[in-house]
């Protein structure tokens, strides 16, 4: 198994997470200036957004491409014990 895997998702990965680079880049700024804790924890909530969303989108690629292959396909009933992970995954 090799470690260079490029999926459909991948693009959209890195655009969440350079997003996030971008605030948490603003966070320090902010803190160095002196900003309120109001906007300090805001934009906090957006580096966590950004990554949360990163990871969710990587473990859904992950169970729609990597782990449906390594099984074989099935019937939708099959599929429903990978949909019912991919919908509590959100919990994650």
């Amino acid at each position: 198994m090799t470690d260079s895997y490029l999926h459909e998702t991948h693009p959209e990965i890195i655009k969440r997470l350079k997003r996030a680079v971008g605030h948490l880049s603003g966070v320090i700024e902010m803190i160095e200036a002196g900003r309120s804790c109001l906007d300090l924890a805001q934009q906090l909530h957006a580096v966590e957004s950004a990554i949360a969303n990163a990871k969710r989108t990587l473990i859904h690629d992950h169970l729609d491409h990597c782990l449906e292959n390594a099984i074989a396909p099935g019937t939708r009933t099959d599929r429903k014990p990978i949909e019912e992970f991919k919908q509590i995954t959100k919990y994650l």
